[in-house]
């Protein structure tokens, strides 16, 4: 079985499945939350132009990303050798190097790299607007901008869960899109 099969078959389990997507939301809210006090700190501080808030932004991306990814990646190995650890004291066999380890490490690569593109998406995202500032928008039209395609996001991220947990997707959208405007609106009342 290739490395892509190995990936494609951990997609296919639930429990693969379920952690990914906690991982993807829970660090693309991180991300989102980051980006937008990135704008609205760097509009208030006199950044002078939407380049420098972008590269502020990308450079947060990186690190939010390269935790992202090498974090769960040693969580979930530790998990799942703790767990692979009482399976073989229960079968009085070592499990190394068979089909259970295999799984978990495509399970495993597949958590972390939806725990990487999380905060790239959710940090990414609501820099857009400064990439057209001094061009089709001014420093604070981008940064409103900004705020509001991250307040969009993290709707979309309680929306999304809301949905699968059957619940109001409206109500779960405002209440992840209220931490946005809080983060501004702190952001705002900061003395400096």
């Amino acid at each position: 079985m290739s490395r892509l099969d190995a990936l494609q078959a951990a997609l296919r389990r639930p429990s693969v499945r379920s952690i990914s997507r906690r991982y993807f939301v829970s660090n693309g809210f991180d991300g989102t939350l980051t980006s937008i006090g990135v704008a609205t700190g760097a509009y208030l501080s006199g950044v002078p132009d939407g380049r420098t808030v972008v590269l502020v932004g990308v450079g947060g991306a990186v690190g939010l990303c390269t935790s992202g990814v090498w974090s769960v990646w040693e969580i979930e190995r530790a998990e799942k050798l703790s767990q692979r650890r009482e399976l073989e004291r229960a079968m009085l066999r070592d499990l190394d190097d068979t089909h259970l380890q295999r799984e978990d490490r495509a399970g495993r690569a597949v958590n972390a790299i939806a725990s990487g593109v999380g905060p790239l998406v959710g940090t990414l995202t609501p820099l857009v607007p400064f990439l057209f500032e001094g061009w089709l928008v001014s420093l604070l039209q981008a940064t409103l901008l900004s705020v509001a395609v991250g307040v969009g996001l993290l709707f979309a991220f309680g929306a999304y869960m809301g949905s699968i947990a059957e619940l109001n997707w409206t109500v779960t959208g405002i209440r992840m899109a209220l931490a946005g405007v809080l983060v501004a609106v702190v952001n705002v009342l900061l003395p400096g």
